[in-house]
């Protein structure tokens, strides 16, 4: 077969224990670098096939996301709670993600109990960036300090680097909307239990659950153990991002603000 090195290749980078990337993170990181001629590379959907046919040694059961696709019927419904803007007075150039600085957050709660430590999740829409914060718990008391957390490591660069936030209507980010009386930062709140209108925060979370399923005790992770795990999400190519790294896209960013001179 002409491209058996190229298949030998995404075989090993698939299963290589310091990386863990799907098929297609494989091959358009492959394509990305130029490691073989595109003659002798098959396109991920081949590299499918493939698997389905027994010519690679993966098995479906190795490849969660294809195992767990479905279709579910979205619906607004009435929401009684207004804690701040709305998603519809979102402007435009903060939801095609062509542009910096609009992020999405929501809280990933292994244990069922508010009280318990949770992962607070936020990740940037224009390069798939994301940061986790380990909380004491799923209030809003929380959520508040550890946006506090942040404002303090951004400083006087916050509001260019969180130009938007957009939340769900959970009472935990009723204080959200208080980040705008210290920054510029605007806050948008979606439409009750409609999680696609934070799909980039919601395709994040169903990673995170590979590492973290449901009944797992958050503080038996230290904080460095869940910085492992932003630092492999953050370093996984991305097709949306021609094969590039969120890292790579994000700290491109991050350079061009900081060498703009401060207002």
């Amino acid at each position: 077969m002409k491209c058996s090195e190229f298949l030998k290749y995404i075989s090993k980078k698939f299963h290589a224990s310091d990386k863990k990337w799907s098929l297609d993170a494989c091959a358009g990181r492959a394509l990305l670098e130029k490691k073989f001629p595109r003659s002798e590379m098959v396109c991920t959907k081949t590299l499918y096939n493939y698997v389905d046919q027994k010519l690679l040694p993966n098995t479906n059961m190795e490849l969660p996301e294809k195992l767990k696709r479905n279709t579910k019927v979205h619906r607004n419904r009435q929401n009684k709670r207004v804690f701040g803007r709305s998603i519809e007075e979102r402007p435009t150039e903060a939801a095609d993600r062509k542009n910096f600085g609009n992020w999405e957050i929501d809280t990933v709660m292994r244990e069922k109990s508010r009280k318990n430590e949770v992962l607070l999740t936020l990740v940037e829409r224009m390069s798939d960036n994301c940061i986790f914060m380990k909380i004491h718990s799923k209030e809003a008391d929380d959520i508040m300090c550890g946006m506090r957390q942040l404002k303090e490591l951004f400083s006087e660069r916050f509001s260019e680097v969180f130009r938007t936030i957009t939340s769900d209507n959970g009472s935990e980010f009723a204080r959200l909307s208080e980040l705008e009386a210290s920054a510029k930062t605007r806050i948008y709140y979606t439409h009750p239990y409609t999680s696609c209108e934070r799909p980039v925060n919601e395709r994040h979370n169903g990673i995170l659950r590979r590492f973290l399923p449901k009944g797992t005790r958050l503080k038996d992770y230290s904080v460095d153990e869940i910085g492992f795990l932003e630092d492999w999400i953050n370093q996984l190519p991305r097709k949306v991002l021609g094969y590039r790294t969120p890292e790579e896209v994000f700290n491109e960013q991050l350079d061009i603000i900081y060498r703009r001179p401060t207002a």
